[in-house]
């Protein structure tokens, strides 16, 4: 019965630590996704002021 709750520990444990790592590499690629954006405009911002045109 002891081997039962331990292995019923260890799974819940597991369960946890995966869904922590999908949540961390979700988080991960919206961040990616959102500084792409976010960097692409400040680039336009940047080349306004510079007088310079988007192609």
């Amino acid at each position: 019965m002891k081997i039962f709750q331990k292995s019923q520990k260890a799974q819940g444990m597991t369960e946890y630590v995966l869904l922590v790592f999908l949540i961390a590499i979700l988080a991960y690629i919206g961040v990616e996704q959102f500084g792409k954006n976010v960097r692409g405009k400040f680039i336009s911002a940047g080349n306004k002021v510079y007088g310079h045109t988007d192609k």
